[in-house]
């Protein structure tokens, strides 16, 4: 296993779309979604200890789940779990593991993943991962991972790739030409009968001398607030420099500030039963479904002319639904969510009118 290759596993997020199962105080990146014993952030890092060694692997979060990263994933070092004080987006975290990975290793190969996708094609993900690392080991590239699209979807971003510029050692890497976020569906549409089209997964692969290059080009107003840390990183002063400058810190993405603007982004086009599990919807997508198409997870629940729900319920709640359909059913200790798949969308919104209806603690 090569030992300068790095993961950042950046695990920042609320995932309120998964509402009422995910809350501020747990979100979905640590919950058993699946209902199989293993949370999301678990399946994240035990795929990763395949690729780095298991000191290389850093967890980026907010400050008030230290609790619990080091209770799901023991074997993690203090030092490894990089604690943010404020939700600044994906370019603040990326730049603030870069700098911790620095301080150790200047040499490192990067790796930057979501704590919350589901991957079904675990040994494809694996060899796209240590290709990919070891393409941007030899070129001067920032390489993100496209997923070849399976139909029009409406909540992903999508990278256009030149299909005349393969990388000759890798038929499967593109020079990227374009970014597009969220698209119309009549957009979506052209887009997959184009061809060249893939959907942005938000994985990231990158030297650390490349992506420390782009973040002073690109977004140097937040490299020079982490630089001046330099020479903190890994001590007892790390923590409240962080703390003091976090504050002051664009709230920006990484493909917002960098990945649209870089002329040296490649995309590899992958397909490995990737789901960025974002709603309810996505993650009915990919879970098994009985005869009439419900989607259950849950060891007690009877169904009779019920088809194409959504359903998810406490193991020991016995659950009897009759005479629906296309339904969203959320069971939890406090709350109880029933409304139409086709329009998940407005969870977001329900989850903030019950916190001000009813206070945070449902939230």
């Amino acid at each position: 296993m090569n030992k300068n290759y790095y993961c950042v596993i950046m695990a920042g997020g609320i995932g309120v779309r998964f509402w009422p199962i995910s809350r501020t105080d747990t979100p979905k990146q640590f919950i058993d979604i699946l209902g199989d014993g293993s949370t999301l952030i678990q399946k994240t890092y035990e795929r990763f200890i395949k690729i780095c060694p298991k000191e290389n692997i850093y967890v980026v979060t907010n400050s008030i789940y230290k609790e619990l990263v080091n209770k799901q994933l023991p074997n993690m070092e203090d030092d490894q779990i990089v604690l943010e004080p404020a939700r600044r987006n994906t370019a603040p975290c990326i730049a603030y593991a870069n700098y911790k990975i620095k301080a150790k290793n200047p040499n490192a190969i990067i790796v930057v993943a979501p704590s919350d996708h589901i991957i079904l094609k675990e040994d494809v993900f694996i060899d796209v991962i240590i290709n990919g690392l070891q393409a941007v080991e030899n070129n001067n590239w920032l390489l993100t991972i496209g997923i070849r699209p399976s139909y029009p979807n409406t909540g992903y971003g999508y990278i256009q790739f030149n299909e005349d510029r393969a990388y000759e050692k890798n038929r499967s890497i593109y020079e990227v030409k374009t970014f597009t976020e969220k698209p119309v569906l009549e957009m979506a549409q052209q887009f997959i009968e184009s061809g060249d089209f893939l959907w942005n997964s938000g994985i990231f692969m990158w030297s650390l001398k490349t992506v420390e290059e782009a973040f002073q080009k690109y977004l140097p107003e937040v490299d020079s607030l982490f630089k001046q840390g330099d020479g903190l990183y890994n001590t007892t002063d790390e923590a409240e420099f962080i703390h003091r400058i976090y504050e002051l810190c664009r709230n920006i993405s990484v493909d917002y500030g960098i990945m649209e603007k870089a002329q040296n982004v490649h995309v590899y086009a992958a397909e490995f039963g990737w789901s960025d599990l974002g709603t309810w919807g996505a993650l009915y997508d990919i879970n098994p479904k009985d005869d009439n198409k419900n989607s259950i997870v849950g060891k007690r629940v009877k169904t009779y002319n019920t088809n194409g729900c959504i359903v998810n319920v406490k193991p020991y709640k016995v659950t009897v639904l009759q005479g629906i359909e296309d339904l969203i059913i959320v069971d939890t200790d406090d709350v109880l969510l029933i409304c139409k798949r086709l329009e998940e969308q407005q969870i977001k919104q329900y989850a903030n009118d019950v916190k001000l209806d009813f206070g945070e603690k449902y939230c």
